[in-house]
């Protein structure tokens, strides 16, 4: 019997569940689940001599089925020595080997705090009156990131073990534990384009990978079956938690199409990016990219291969504190009937992510990424806004050294309320960057994986396919999410939320949670 506990505040939660319906089947290998996506369809129509906009409900059938045999999955990190790889390899070394260690304050277990899938529950139902809450996990079968195995690639030769006491993130009691796991952790050779990211990144620059740009592509695809054999995994997916690059122009008959990227590789045009290069590699190996910073690594043309490939590509930069606290607080504001006006929001921080933001053309792709948040939020409301009108919207980063990892940022939130009057809110964090990026870094490469085994089909489709491969079922975890073309973008946290949570749900049967709880109305 599974295992129940009450909470302090009343809540049951329980560690799994089963779900029992005639739209489940639930076999060895897969789960298949009919599903009713109810939704609406709009017309502009003639209606009495005149023309009305009509809201139809619509009821379209959908098919899932979901492939239960978890892999062995490798993960290899672009920037493996940086903050975030060495933080995110340690955190999942500590959690695998059970380590606890002394601070000031306690005995600190390991934990995967701040992981949508490891440490966030979903509601499944009420029972005698209660609610019940299960891990988000336990909806589908995912990887168990102790499982792991971790690589990469970065521009420095120096082992996990100093990169993490480089980064001065971690407690250095934990440190010491975690050292000789580490010590033998060396990054393969990156790629170095002193073009793209600041010119202070030059000294870490001791590992560098040669070539042309299309030897280096070929370099990266060798690398990742030589990991894949060597580490004995299922699976790879490949994740950029490397430097920021400032944006690639987009150019007609450059990297606007399949072919004109392709060319420009064989001509080896100064233009192409790293990130663009890693990119490149892993859809013609048709091995998952997801993209953690803001820079444009996805131009039309590897867009489009990867649409061709049906190879997963994911981004935009990891969306972890002052960014995903204004997609909270503009989408309440706004929905709340309260127009911001100005959005003022300073960061400063002493890491090296911080050190290559100083420079001003890396720190214009951050600007746009943090930028472009509230769009949507805005856009929603015609009654706030005019057509074409947003908030006075600053973003300021400034690298202070001393605070390190330890970002502090501030924003100032004003808006116009009841008759004229003027509301201002000021918020103040302070964070550790790294580790609230690594478990965002875990929850991507998880889902990322999940997603290759799903497939689904429409009613009316004949065939099973997967997910359109510009994943935006990632959109939850990234600033700027990207987006298949002509898709709405949504940033929006709850939404983003509700839909990678409702998606899961569908999977094994299970109709979105609409908090309507009709039965106690």
């Amino acid at each position: 019997r599974e295992r129940e506990r009450e909470t302090e505040w009343g809540k049951m939660f329980i560690e799994k569940f089963r779900v029992e319906s005639p739209n489940v089947k639930c076999g060895e290998q897969e789960i298949e689940s009919l599903y009713s996506y109810e939704t609406t369809e709009l017309a502009y129509e003639v209606r009495d001599g005149a023309y009305q906009w009509v809201v139809k409900p619509k009821t379209v059938q959908y098919q899932f089925k979901t492939d239960t045999r978890v892999p062995k999955l490798g993960v290899m990190l672009v920037g493996w020595g940086g903050n975030n790889g060495s933080t995110l390899t340690a955190g999942v070394i500590a959690n695998r080997e059970g380590v606890s260690w002394v601070t000031k304050d306690k005995i600190q277990q390991a934990n995967y705090f701040g992981s949508l899938t490891q440490a966030s529950t979903i509601r499944v139902g009420s029972f005698n009156g209660e609610e019940i809450y299960a891990p988000f996990k336990s909806l589908l079968p995912m990887v168990n990131p102790d499982d792991i195995v971790f690589g990469g690639w970065d521009i420095s030769i120096m082992n996990l073990a100093d990169s993490m006491a480089r980064a001065k993130v971690l407690d250095i009691d934990l440190q010491k534990q975690l050292r000789p796991y580490m010590e033998s952790m060396v990054p393969l050779p990156g790629i170095y384009d002193p073009d793209f990211i600041a010119a202070n990144q030059s000294s870490r620059a001791n590992n560098v990978l040669k070539g042309s740009k299309k030897e280096q592509v070929q370099q990266i695809i060798k690398d990742i079956r030589e990991f894949k054999e060597k580490e004995k995994v299922d699976k790879v997916v490949v994740l950029w938690t490397a430097n920021t690059e400032r944006y690639s122009d987009v150019i007609v008959g450059l990297n606007d199409t399949v072919e004109n990227l392709m060319a420009a590789l064989d001509r080896d045009e100064k233009q192409i990016s790293p990130s663009t290069l890693y990119a490149l590699a892993c859809v013609m190996e048709k091995v998952p990219f997801i993209n953690g910073s803001p820079q444009n690594t996805f131009v039309p043309g590897l867009i489009d291969l990867a649409i061709r490939r049906n190879s997963l590509i994911g981004g935009d930069d990891f969306k972890s504190g002052q960014t995903k606290m204004k997609s909270v607080l503009v989408d309440f504001l706004v929905g709340a009937g309260i127009k911001p006006t100005s959005i003022v929001s300073y960061n400063h921080l002493g890491n090296n992510d911080g050190m290559n933001l100083s420079a001003p053309q890396t720190f214009r792709s951050k600007e746009i990424s943090k930028s472009n948040v509230v769009d949507d939020m805005v856009s929603s409301n015609g009654i706030l806004y005019e057509p074409g009108e947003h908030p006075d919207h600053v973003i300021v980063i400034k690298y202070v050294p001393y605070v390190g990892d330890s970002k502090r940022a501030m924003d100032e939130y004003t808006s116009e309320i009841f008759m004229g009057g003027k509301s201002t809110i000021i918020l103040h964090n302070t964070c550790e960057d790294s580790l609230l990026a690594a478990p965002i870094i875990l929850d991507l490469v998880l889902l990322a994986e999940l997603t290759t085994r799903i497939q689904l089909k429409a009613e009316g489709e004949s065939k099973f396919h997967s997910f359109h491969p510009v994943a935006s079922i990632l959109s939850y975890l990234s600033k700027a999410p990207l987006v298949p073309p002509g898709t709405p973008v949504v940033n929006a946290l709850s939404k983003q939320r509700a839909m990678l949570e409702n998606i899961l749900r569908a999977c094994i049967g299970l109709a979105p949670e609409n908090n309507m709880i009709l039965e106690y109305k």
